[in-house]
């Protein structure tokens, strides 16, 4: 059973998120939050697999709940659920460990896949979330990011920036295995020591780094 909080200073929204979930015999709401200030304590108190994070909240932003929640021991998976104006925010949420963006407008089936895949360690992008965050990655800071990411991707050994590209592509675990003839356990191994090596919390880092780096 995957353990599930929702954040959101909308009740309907909490309540309709409810009543998806609860059709499901896999995923469990265990709590709610209105406000990013009552995250900490929430997580602490019913300690979720996944979080529903709502970008847009009176006292503390789902961004800034994220970043901070991202960098305790043992945190969570967060996808961060918001209407599609706020897609320059895009970057700063995956940037910050998010595992998941998408618009508060997906069908109920695709939230349903995207906690299932996030829990699981997969990213999960909305496509037309996907497209507005390419474009935006182009538009700004495009040397200085690819100098950084290509010096990060140098503490790698050469097939695990194979590795790292193929992540980068979006490929899975099975697609990755199957294009460098690995088990999907060794695939599994070898994307566990690139996010070590490189201090990154998930696939969604490891994807941007490897954007950056144009490989």
């Amino acid at each position: 059973m995957t353990r599930v909080l929702i954040v959101d200073d909308d009740p309907l929204v909490r309540a309709g998120l409810t009543m998806i979930l609860a059709g499901t015999d896999d995923l469990q709401v265990v709590g709610e939050a209105s406000d990013g200030v009552e995250v900490p304590a929430a997580v602490r108190s019913v300690r979720p697999d996944v979080v529903l994070m709502d970008i847009r909240m009176p006292r503390q932003d789902g961004l800034a709940a994220t970043e901070a929640l991202r960098r305790t021991p043992d945190a969570p998976e967060v996808i961060v659920l918001t209407t599609f104006d706020a897609d320059e925010y895009v970057l700063r949420a995956l940037r910050s460990g998010a595992g998941g963006f998408l618009l508060k407008d997906t069908a109920p089936a695709e939230i349903v896949r995207a906690i299932r895949a996030v829990a699981a360690g997969e990213p999960m992008l909305s496509p037309t979330v996907t497209r507005q965050l390419i474009a935006h990655v182009a538009e700004s800071g495009v040397d200085a990011r690819k100098t950084s990411a290509l010096r990060a991707l140098e503490q790698l050994s050469p097939r695990e920036r194979e590795v790292a590209a193929a992540v980068g592509r979006g490929a899975s675990n099975a697609e990755i295995g199957t294009e460098l003839f690995m088990s999907i356990a060794t695939v599994k191994a070898h994307v566990s020591r690139i996010l070590t090596r490189l201090g990154l919390n998930n696939r969604v880092q490891l994807a941007l780094l490897a954007h950056d780096a144009g490989v």
